[in-house]
């Protein structure tokens, strides 16, 4: 069998890591977490099947189902097909078969290259979990969720099955070799390579009686044979894996963070408590928090906490040598240096604390030899209760403590000179410091750069260039600083000094290849003058889209030269990877060879191989196309403006087949989520490529492609604040500007009907939904509104960007909560919510409260709560429930017409898009999450 065929049965997916995703900015393109290599492990896949009701209540006055599915339910799963949504008896529910089909398609395995990048993991998943996997039992401690019986965190998805593939010179793939020796239906996490790629390490748990998980044990794997075998003999070793699991510390040798084998029971609940829960603030700290869950609440918790958080490091070698190393403690990170000679391994302690996550709980980071010798402490920082909400806040004392990527074993650190409080004016703001791991004759710490902005991390290349990255949130002011870390005599200096708002100007992240060590450096390519350069991948943001490229850039003239660049007329390419990384020190540009992607509208992303100096292409796969149905869907990048002069863009989805001359105007739904900028210039910046190829998730509103609808998808809905003008000062106001430029340009161009328009949204795109209906009803038919947050003065200490305080903004907080407008909302609203949403802000009585107001005001709404759940759904049950609400609530209230719960409301079609905005109160705007909008992985 060909290895196109077989690539084309296994319907892979390429997803590819240590690289980061581009940014609007010249930031880093930070070394990754070393021994993390090529892969990303993606949608959650679980197994076994169960059911529970989801809690449904509805205000509404007239019902009637539609486009129910008659397709049997899976086994186990308690199901309907045929209701109205209002009878007593509740179940989960299917959508319509059109959508189904797409949602449970089979998932494509993640790919993960191997450190030499000549062969290939082939990693297998399952499709969307069952609600008895979200429904185990799981400890709620410290901001954590932990699944106690295999003492990991709960619902992590998992792999079914690893193959390796060779990558032959020609870009084709070799034959499948399967890995094999652990059980037929194991749950597989955490896969690694070793530094020399002749190994792999993962773990394996097997599901226990009574759906209970069972604990993780670390395997090892021969690359060559695909044989597989538990790395410790003793059946009594399990992985503690709440954080860190297990790192490659050489070829042969792994540190394991395992279970204690002296542990014995979890402690018990005290059935009487010896006293009151008391939190004390008699000093008058100033302690401002966000709303943070899932929080130890007393001394048991704390306990708990303890119990499944303690780890005992385990020096673990292949030929089954097993060294215990330190003793037992809280150990959250174990960070090998690059010579492998030194540990780097941080801890956290008590005293805990009942108002913060353990992100800021004491931490203690220690050197130790790589056998386990204590050589000397780093730092011990206190518990962080009190940094500052402001944007640019950070801990006091030493952080962001690293190895230098290119020498042995070199730390480097930043420290903070304003006291951690962006609001303190002060230069420096920040210090960088750097010295090696075992100081001579008591050698002080070097300073190697002082910054007036905050650190945002270094990229290091060798002793002569290392990049240094600083930005301030408030100004979006971003730098990039030239140092020569060994040379003395060099001067730094700024390469780039610019917004990371103004895309247009990004001039790109470098490109990092692979060192001997394991680390990552700024890969440096020499021409054959000699002369040298360093790569700079950049997305390419122009007026008419992105358009990737990949610069020769000279650090220290300036000058750059385009060696490659994406197409523009059809097709989407990117830059994924440097391939020619191998060699130490220059890599000759005769030798490049780099990974692409490459699509379209219309075709699914496939990935070339792409050699120096010829720039000849092989194509490495064949994927299928993931939902062939809406394989002729038609998509269009639109731009618009909105009456302030604001330029806006969106993508517009049309069904396969429609024709505007026979078919008219479409039920339109608009998803958005908003976005926060300082200028006008910026916010109406082009973002994406109309040439995209759209994926569509579990819950995307592109299933509705299938369903008839057009689909305006991520509509920019820019909220600008100029100069000392905060953006929430005029959120309604612009909010309502954007969408009625959005509703204006659909109707005008005829592909949607003005009285079937519905808004819908997630998270913060629900905040926008409600505040819509509340402001602009002339507009919609009806909203979908998903795991919002509706009552700002829940969130008193800020909220997404807003860093003001309640008390300090109290008519924004009040002006810009939908819930303070619910007697305003006349068109019908869906509220769906996770029962056990997790998300800072956005509680589950948030949806309580807001269907409480609305229905004591009699407005058509529904809130439907998902057992389980947190602030995304990912069991099938949640999931197709939610579309088959969704779909129930789009046909009956759009597709059949204006609501006649407000028809005084409705205005007139030609004057619908034309009201001024001006017509509601300038409400001030929740702080939208920064200038990003709807990435295409989560439509």
């Amino acid at each position: 069998m060909s290895s196109i065929s077989i690539l084309h049965r296994a319907c892979l997916r390429l997803a590819l890591l240590p690289l980061p995703p581009l940014r609007a900015r010249a930031t880093a393109l930070r070394p990754p977490p070393r021994r993390r290599h090529l892969h990303l492990p993606s949608r959650s896949s679980m197994s076994s099947a169960a059911s529970r009701l989801s809690h449904i209540a509805t205000a509404t006055a007239d019902g009637g189902a539609a486009g129910e599915s008659n397709e049997p339910p899976p086994a186990g799963s308690a199901v309907a097909q045929e209701d109205d949504g209002l009878s007593g008896d509740i179940v989960y529910r299917l959508p319509p078969k059109e959508i189904q089909d797409i949602v449970d398609a089979p998932p494509l395995p993640v790919l993960s290259f191997s450190p030499n990048k000549d062969k290939i993991l082939f990693l297998k998943r399952r499709a969307l979990p069952p609600l008895s996997d979200l429904a185990k039992p799981e400890e709620k401690l410290a901001g954590l969720r932990i699944d106690a019986n295999s003492n990991t965190r709960s619902r992590m998805s998992f792999y079914t099955g690893i193959s390796i593939h060779k990558l032959l010179d020609d870009g084709t793939l070799g034959p499948e070799k399967e890995v094999h020796g652990y059980t037929v239906g194991a749950r597989i996490n955490f896969v690694t390579w070793s530094q020399d790629g002749c190994h792999i390490s993962f773990t394996v748990r097997v599901d226990e009686e009574d759906n209970k998980s069972g604990k993780l044990r670390v395997w090892i794997a021969d690359v060559e044979s695909g044989e597989a075998r538990p790395l410790f003999k003793s059946p009594e070793i399990y992985l503690n894996a709440i954080f860190d699991s297990f790192v490659w510390v050489n070829n042969s040798t792994l540190l394991v963070c395992t279970i204690p084998v002296t542990r014995g029971a979890p402690p018990q609940k005290p059935s009487v408590p010896s006293g009151p829960k008391i939190q004390s603030n008699e000093t008058k700290n100033v302690v401002q928090v966000r709303t943070f869950q899932d929080l130890l609440k007393d001394e048991y918790d704390a306990d708990l906490f303890d119990y499944y958080a303690t780890s005992q490091l385990v020096l673990a070698s292949l030929d089954g040598t097993v060294k215990p190393i330190g003793r037992p403690a809280v150990y959250t990170s174990i960070d090998p240096s690059p010579d492998d000679k030194y540990l780097m391994v941080s801890s956290i302690h008590r005293p805990y604390s009942y108002i913060v996550p353990c992100g800021r709980f004491p931490k203690k980071v220690e050197l130790w030899t790589v056998d386990g010798k204590f050589i000397r402490e780093l730092c011990d920082l206190p518990l962080a209760e009190d940094i500052p909400i402001t944007m640019s806040s950070v801990r006091k004392g030493k952080r962001s403590i690293n190895w230098r990527a290119d020498k042995p074993s070199t730390l480097y650190w930043v420290e903070t000179q304003d006291g951690g409080d962006a609001k303190v004016e002060v230069s420096p703001r920040d210090i960088v410091y750097m010295e090696h791991a075992e100081p001579i004759n008591g050698e002080q710490p070097e300073i190697l750069h002082k910054l007036d902005l905050r650190y945002a991390g270094t990229s290091w290349c060798d002793e002569s260039l290392a990049l240094v990255y600083e930005s301030w949130y408030k100004t979006r002011k971003t730098r990039t600083w030239v140092l020569s870390p060994d040379k003395k005599d060099v001067s730094p200096r700024i390469l780039f000094d610019r917004s990371s708002e103004d895309v247009y100007s990004d001039p790109g992240s470098p490109m990092m290849r692979r060192t001997d060590m394991g680390t990552y450096v700024i890969a440096k390519i020499k021409k054959q003058d000699g002369s040298t350069y360093v790569l700079l991948n950049g997305m390419g943001a122009t007026p008419e889209g992105n358009v990737p490229f990949l610069d020769l850039f000279d650090i220290n003239t300036g000058s750059k030269e385009r060696i490659w660049e994406s197409d523009k007329e059809k097709y989407y390419e990117s830059v994924v990877a440097l391939m020619s990384d191998r060699t130490d020190g220059e890599l000759s540009l005769d030798q490049l060879k780099i990974l692409t992607s490459k699509e379209s509208k219309t075709e699914n992303t496939q990935y070339y191989l792409q050699t120096w100096p010829e720039k000849k292409q092989v194509k490495i796969t064949n994927f299928p196309h993931p939902y062939p149905q809406l394989a002729s869907l038609f998509k269009e990048m639109i731009r618009y403006q909105r009456k302030d002069g604001v330029q806006l863009t969106a993508n517009l989805y049309l069904p396969p087949g429609y024709d505007p001359s026979k078919d008219g105007p479409l039920p339109c739904l608009v998803w958005s989520y908003p976005g926060e900028f300082k200028s006008k210039d910026a916010a109406g910046q082009v973002r994406g490529s109309p040439n995209e190829f759209p994926g569509i998730g579990a819950t995307s509103p592109l299933l509705w492609l299938a369903r008839g609808f057009a689909i305006l998808s991520g509509p920019t809905i820019p909220i600008i604040g100029e100069g000392e003008e905060e953006a929430n000062d005029r959120y309604v106001e612009q909010l309502v500007a954007s969408a009625e430029a959005a509703v204006e340009e659909v109707v005008k161009r005829g592909v949607a009907h003005p009285d079937k328009i519905a808004v819908g949204g997630h998270s913060y795109g629900a905040f926008m939904t409600a505040n819509l209906l509340a402001h602009a009803s002339h507009l919609f038919c009806c909203g979908i509104a998903r795991s919002g947050a509706y009552n700002r003065t829940l969130t008193p200490f800020g909220f997404q960007n807003e860093d003001r305080t309640l008390w300090e903004a109290t008519s924004t907080y009040v002006e810009m909560s939908p819930f303070m407008s619910a007697n305003k909302i006349k068109k019908p609203i869906l509220l769906i919510h996770g029962e056990q949403d997790n998300n800072s802000g956005t509680l589950t009585m948030q949806s309580d409260r807001f269907f409480n107001a609305l229905k004591g005001h009699g407005a058509l709404s529904r809130l439907v709560i998902l057992p389980f759940e947190s602030h995304g759904y990912s069991a099938r049950e949640s999931i197709m429930h939610v579309l088959w609400e969704t779909d129930r609530w789009l046909q009956n209230y759009c597709v059949n017409g204006a609501s006649k719960a407000d028809s005084d409301s409705v205005a007139d079609s030609e004057n619908k898009t034309l009201s001024a905005s001006g017509g509601s109160a300038a409400l001030e705007d929740p702080s939208p999450q920064g200038s990003s909008y709807l990435p295409r992985s989560l439509l």
